[in-house]
């Protein structure tokens, strides 16, 4: 299962931005009035409700068809700050940082938002709501940036403070952990997160059960590996899972029910890989019944998944000869043959032609062989040609054959090649007597010319 290596940030500014300001009028004749200032750290004075209102509207104008103006905003944020700050209280600061923060983010300058959320961190008297917030913020920012422990830090501090809990927050330190291959601890995160979902009624999607695959998998916990992709493919009968139930078969060394996955993907159509075809055929060979792996692999080459190159059209036939259907084989060993720089499709082809009793056709491939080179075993190849060429009655090529066998190959090859030439000779005198006393008979039996 891929890991993402980045958070979703499409999403961040809408999670992350703190609410504006509500739209606050100015009575006339206002400013004529000395503006009171705020008397409690929990309150906007005049000035600073005045500025930000006007921030607001540079940010969020009242027409949806008028751009914001960030040039602006930024501009009245920096003469605030620069005017006020010293006198701001301290709910006064949370509110124009919050505002740089909202500035950053749409920006998407997320080290700036980070820098402006750690900032306001250190302010003294902070609403409770607004630093679980931005500790949370901080999470999700730290994040993006991949800075995973930064992260862990924040959401473990937002968990230590509230009194709720949250299900971003058990994603995020799940995610963190995993990225600092901290398995062990980002799995019982991703746990309490998909049951967070369960108990408040909303759904959970593949993904969730796949991220939680992948951890059970990366801890080789398989046996509750095994639980989570059958409950995927009841819930979901996506291809993937089909795929992972085999793998998660093989990992528990259940050879029956790994081919037996395999096999009902492949029927239900979702093989879509040259490896899985190829491994689900010759698995087939493996239980006794090749020929259903014959068409296993050449429907995966009729759906152009297994490309038809030599390897694949040697398993191809391979496959043909383990199910004993010789002449099936013919065809893909004779491709075999043509796209093999080396002489050993040549001795496929005709150990095939051998089998079948088609020595002629036999005796022609291993020549062909021979003459191409390079073979794994020359004298194999001359010792196949001279049982060929025997059955042909031609003697004195197997002697030849049998020969060059004896001298090129090992001690086994020399005796055995040695034998060979000797019921050669055998063989041949047999066959010459016979012969001669076919002609004797012949000679015996001419009848005489008719009498006149």
């Amino acid at each position: 299962m891929a890991i993402r290596n980045k958070l979703k940030l499409g999403f961040l500014i809408a999670a992350l931005a703190v609410p504006l300001l509500p739209s606050v009028p100015i009575l006339a004749g206002e400013e004529q009035r000395a503006p009171p200032e705020a008397r409690t750290s929990g309150t906007l004075g005049t000035q600073v409700m005045r500025a930000v209102t006007e921030i607001q509207n540079y940010m969020q104008p009242e027409d949806p068809e008028d751009e914001p103006d960030l040039a602006a905003a930024k501009e009245a944020l920096d003469e605030l700050r620069e005017r006020r700050w010293e006198r701001m209280n301290d709910f006064e600061k949370s509110t124009v940082l919050n505002f740089y923060t909202n500035y950053y983010l749409t920006l998407e300058d997320y080290l700036g938002a980070i820098r402006t959320f750690e900032e306001i961190l250190l302010i003294e008297d902070l609403r409770e709501d607004t630093r679980l917030r931005t500790l949370r913020s901080l999470g999700q920012l730290y994040a993006a940036e991949e800075q995973w422990q930064n992260s862990i830090n924040n959401y473990q501090g937002w968990r230590e403070l509230s009194l709720v809990e949250d299900d971003i927050v058990y994603r995020g330190l799940s995610y963190a952990h995993y990225q600092l291959e901290e398995f062990d601890q980002a799995l019982p995160f991703w746990l309490d997160y998909m049951q967070f979902l369960l108990d408040t009624g909303q759904p959970l999607d593949r993904d969730d059960y796949a991220y939680l695959n992948g951890l059970y998998f990366t801890l080789e916990d398989y046996v509750n590996a095994l639980e989570v992709t059958k409950t995927m493919i009841m819930l979901y009968d996506d291809a993937r899972d089909w795929m992972n139930l085999s793998a998660v078969y093989a990992s528990i060394d259940d050879e029956e029910r790994r081919i037996q996955s395999l096999n009902l993907a492949y029927l239900k159509g979702y093989l879509d890989d040259e490896n899985r075809f190829l491994n689900l055929g010759q698995s087939m060979a493996g239980i006794d019944i090749s020929y259903t792996g014959t068409k296993i692999i050449k429907t995966g080459m009729d759906q152009e998944f297994v490309e038809q190159n030599k390897d694949n059209l040697e398993t191809y036939a391979q496959m043909f000869l383990l199910a004993s259907m010789w002449a099936d084989a013919i065809d893909p060993a004779q491709r075999v043959a043509e796209l093999d720089e080396t002489g050993d499709g040549f001795d496929t082809l005709g150990y095939v032609y051998y089998v079948m009793t088609e020595y002629e056709d036999a005796a022609e491939a291993f020549q062909q062989a021979l003459d191409k080179g390079d073979l794994s075993d020359r004298a194999d190849t001359l010792m196949f040609l001279a049982r060929s060429l025997i059955e042909l009655d031609d003697f004195e090529g197997a002697l030849a054959a049998a020969r060059e066998a004896s001298d090129i190959g090992d001690e086994s090859a020399r005796n055995s090649a040695g034998s060979y030439m000797t019921y050669i000779n055998s063989t041949k005198t047999r066959f010459d007597t016979l012969a001669t006393r076919r002609q004797d008979a012949i000679d015996f039996y001419r009848p005489y010319p008719p009498l006149d």
